[in-house]
């Protein structure tokens, strides 16, 4: 079964998360599906604009926790090590697309899966999204862009309140930290951002691709910033505190979407 999809619509791409049994929690054949379907993308001509969504009640919950679990029986070093590191290659590639991207988030978004949401360009949140870290949740170390890239957009101090405090942010709040460009009515937010979107499409190719470019500039410290996200995530991941959070983590939140893909 497919974990992402792909629509069409004239010059716009739709790349939807389809993993919604599992509240599109990130696994790395997920990822892998993103990656492809971005690169596909990245050549298409007849593709003006992309806009990233999700199916189901979250945009994401971030890594799968009962993955996690599992490979604690195992090598879960160096299944973090590829997850975190496809999650980075997925939060590089949005970036890097030539098309502007579109974010249409109607779900909540916890851990990692915050990077795919701040590599968009554009971002619309229905008014029920919230944003969390959970890390302090878990024992994690920070990844997806928490570090990386919040702090670019809200400081350093709000980053920090957000990870150190396990501060919820709810959509307002998410706009006014500038994570977002707007809260739209749920009942209207996929019409905003197709909208939006023509929009885009039909504003002259060039100015779209050297303007998304310009205003993120050099990447080389992003990329560098999210490889030390990686390496401190893997550090921490099989100590015995954060192997107990895991299994606090699962009995505190014991309605966590289970499965066994």
């Amino acid at each position: 079964m497919k974990l992402v999809r792909v629509e069409r619509s004239d010059r716009v791409a739709r790349l939807v998360l389809c993993r919604a049994r599992m509240q599109n929690a990130l696994v790395p054949e997920l990822l892998d599906e993103m990656l492809a379907a971005l690169a596909a993308i990245a050549v298409d001509p007849g593709c003006a604009v992309l806009i990233l969504a999700a199916e189901g009640q979250a945009f994401s919950i971030g890594g799968d926790m009962r993955r996690f679990r599992r490979e604690a029986a195992g090598d879960v070093k160096a299944y973090s090590a590829e997850l975190v590191g496809r999650l980075n290659a997925t939060i590089l590639a949005l970036i890097d697309l030539p098309q502007p991207v579109i974010a249409e988030v109607s779900g909540i978004v916890t851990g990692g899966s915050l990077g795919l949401v701040l590599a968009c360009d554009l971002v619309y949140l229905a008014p029920q999204v919230a944003f969390k870290a959970h890390y302090a949740s878990v024992g994690f170390a920070p990844d997806g862009g928490w570090t990386a890239l919040l702090p670019r957009l809200a400081g350093v101090h709000r980053s920090a309140a957000a990870i150190l405090l396990n501060r919820t942010l709810g959509a307002e709040e998410a706009v006014a930290w500038g994570l977002a460009n707007e809260v739209v009515a749920a009942a209207g937010l996929q019409e905003k951002v197709s909208s939006v979107a023509r929009r885009v499409a039909a504003s002259p190719t060039g100015t779209m691709r050297a303007a998304k470019r310009l205003v993120w500039g050099d990447r080389t410290q992003l990329a560098a910033a999210l490889e030390a996200e990686r390496q401190h995530f893997i550090a921490l991941i099989d100590q015995p505190q954060t192997l107990a959070g895991i299994e606090a983590f699962l009995t505190t939140f014991s309605d966590y979407p289970d499965s066994t893909d």
